[in-house]
């Protein structure tokens, strides 16, 4: 893989506040090409979130069903949230694990960040691997309405791959969840300093 990006980097000039809204942030930069050329670029600021692939003592993934307004359908997904002002990501992964579906765990472990739309938003997503898990009661946020359920790590991914599962960053998941049941990936887990 090449190691020297600077015939690709575009450099900010500028930046126009097109939308502040309650969540989203939208705005356009101009920047200056790696030819000396100009553009703008319209995007989504975002404040990252956590996402949480959670397991139960025997071996079965924590799964959330929710509605989502902007393709008008439930989907699977893994539990996640946006991260707060000021949050840690380990923090933030606590903190909806317990809100969404009510447990803590003994055990984390982080495993990548990704960036589910490059071409108009900032937004990174941290996803991390829990385990010894103990139920506490969910704390669902006003407003928020989703079922929680568990399923095998071979019906999960089955649903990945018939399609039933349409989310980024739980298909993202997947191949993290495939490659680290068959042992092929390993993860450093390690307690919380802190539980919520």
């Amino acid at each position: 893989m090449a190691t020297d990006d600077r015939h690709l980097i575009e450099h900010f000039v500028s930046r126009e506040e097109v939308f502040k809204g309650r969540f989203l942030h939208i705005v356009r930069d101009t920047v200056r090409m790696p030819d000396a050329g100009s553009a703008t670029r319209e995007y989504v600021l975002h404040p990252g979130a956590v996402a949480i692939v959670p397991f139960t003592d025997d071996g079965r993934i924590v799964l959330e069903r929710q509605y989502r307004h902007a393709t008008r359908k439930v989907h699977v997904e893994i539990p996640a949230g946006k991260l707060d002002a000021g949050e840690g990501v380990l923090a933030c992964g606590q903190r909806e694990l317990l809100e969404e579906t009510g447990y803590v765990a003994r055990e984390w472990a982080f495993a990548f960040t990704m960036y589910p739309t490059v071409a108009y938003s900032d937004e990174a997503i941290h996803i991390w691997f829990a385990r010894g898990l103990e139920q506490r009661g969910a704390r669902l946020d006003e407003g928020e309405f989703l079922d929680v359920f568990t399923a095998t790590p071979e019906e999960f991914l089955g649903w990945c791959r018939d399609g039933q599962v349409q989310d980024s960053k739980t298909l993202a998941a997947a191949a993290w969840i495939q490659n680290v049941v068959s042992g092929a990936w390993k993860l450093d887990w390690q307690p919380p300093p802190s539980q919520p």
